[in-house]
């Protein structure tokens, strides 16, 4: 059998036993962002308050990087990827039956820490699996699983609320994860038993040295954190604001980030020839110049469309230049490369649970159509800076 036939084969099998799980994992990262202002409403805050939940669900899931990366070194990724669904799917249920918004933040920081150990640790499977001239290819198809679950939390979170609630969706999101854990249980059952050693936290800061001396690493990070900021902080807000424009709601808000997701999947399927044709560095610019188009039709969107046609934009825009960041990220340490995507990971959810924050401080001074911008300029120069370095 050829090789591209062998990373053909090993990419489908991957995609089988994990992408139901990273599905789940997605869909309950944007469950709330839509219905914000129905949770509000059901417990007497803010929207701004209430816009915390995507922090609360994106922080500890930056936060446990550092612990799963190493640990899933040592006893295995899938072991770590299958007691991690189950855990979201417990925590989900959890989050359902909040009946505060302090203890609905602490059920999303429990689902959130749960959900880190699937997208991150499924991607470094994939690169374990695929050799370096088809991962990028590889990861942009295990993306497709993540993306739709975002496409479906983003919108189907307004419809099912006006049915059933947040709380229902929130349930919906519980279904996901047991499905996602029944698929990779019964997958699993004909492959090969994983190797465990001991987890040594000495060891596990060597590692994270050794990855840390490697120069493109710190800058790579730094990067990855910047974009999920500036991609994702605005999400929270788009329902308030289409709301004070008189441009839609919750349904709506939601459809522009579902949006988001089929912008996504656009790129998954154009990313063969795109990369062929542009090359990574040419892919990274344009992606950097379609996202600050499409932050830029957030922050003027006369129209509820025109945010549609944004979100779309965006999703396909930040996919161009975050696939080459995977695709890197996953070179940094090739015998420890559970290690260096968590690491990844932690900096990317980490720059995304502030970007709620910031935008919610610059909507407070600035306005937030000042600053989406802003993030419109930031993303297209970080864009530029990383299509200068060397891949």
């Amino acid at each position: 059998m050829t090789q591209p036939h062998s990373s053909d084969a090993n990419m489908r099998r991957v995609l089988a036993m994990y992408g139901p799980a990273v599905f789940a994992g997605a869909l309950a990262t944007r469950a709330t962002d839509p219905v914000v202002a129905e949770i509000a409403r059901d417990f007497g805050t803010t929207a701004a308050q209430a816009a915390l939940l995507g922090t609360a669900y994106t922080l500890p899931f930056a936060l446990v990087q550092p612990i799963l990366g190493p640990v899933a070194d040592s006893v295995g990724k899938r072991r770590v990827v299958s007691i991690c669904v189950a855990l979201l799917a417990a925590m989900l249920l959890f989050s359902a039956m909040a009946g505060s918004l302090g203890w609905l933040m602490v059920a999303r920081a429990l689902s959130g820490a749960a959900a880190g150990g699937m997208m991150p640790l499924t991607l470094a499977i994939m690169a374990d699996a695929v050799p370096l001239k088809d991962r990028q290819v590889a990861l942009s198809r295990m993306l497709v699983f993540g993306i739709s679950g975002q496409i479906a939390g983003g919108a189907i979170a307004g419809p099912v609320a006006a049915v059933f609630g947040w709380r229902g969706m929130l349930l919906l999101c519980a279904l996901a994860a047991v499905v996602g854990a029944a698929a990779l249980l019964l997958a699993s059952r004909g492959a090969a038993p994983e190797p465990v050693t001991r987890y040594d936290p000495v060891v596990a800061a060597r590692r994270y040295q050794s990855i840390l001396a490697n120069p493109n690493a710190i800058p790579l990070y730094l990067t990855v954190a910047a974009e999920g900021g500036l991609v994702f902080g605005s999400f929270p807000f788009l329902a308030p604001l289409m709301l004070a424009r008189g441009i839609g709601g919750t349904t709506e808000a939601g459809l522009a980030i579902g949006a988001f997701g089929v912008g996504g999947l656009a790129y998954a399927a154009m990313a063969r020839p795109l990369l062929a044709r542009f090359g990574q560095a040419g892919v990274v610019r344009i992606g950097g110049g379609v996202g600050a188009l499409a932050l830029l039709g957030f922050a003027v969107a006369p129209a509820f469309w025109v945010m549609v046609a944004a979100g779309f934009l965006l999703g396909n825009a930040f996919y161009m230049i975050h696939n080459a960041i995977q695709t890197r990220a996953t070179e940094l340490s090739p015998q420890f490369r559970g290690s260096a995507v968590s690491l990844h990971a932690f900096s990317f959810f980490s720059g995304q649970s502030l970007g709620p924050v910031l935008f919610g401080l610059g909507g407070a001074t600035l306005g937030l159509g000042v600053s989406l911008a802003a993030a419109a300029a930031a993303l297209l120069g970080l864009a530029w800076i990383l299509a200068r370095r060397p891949a």
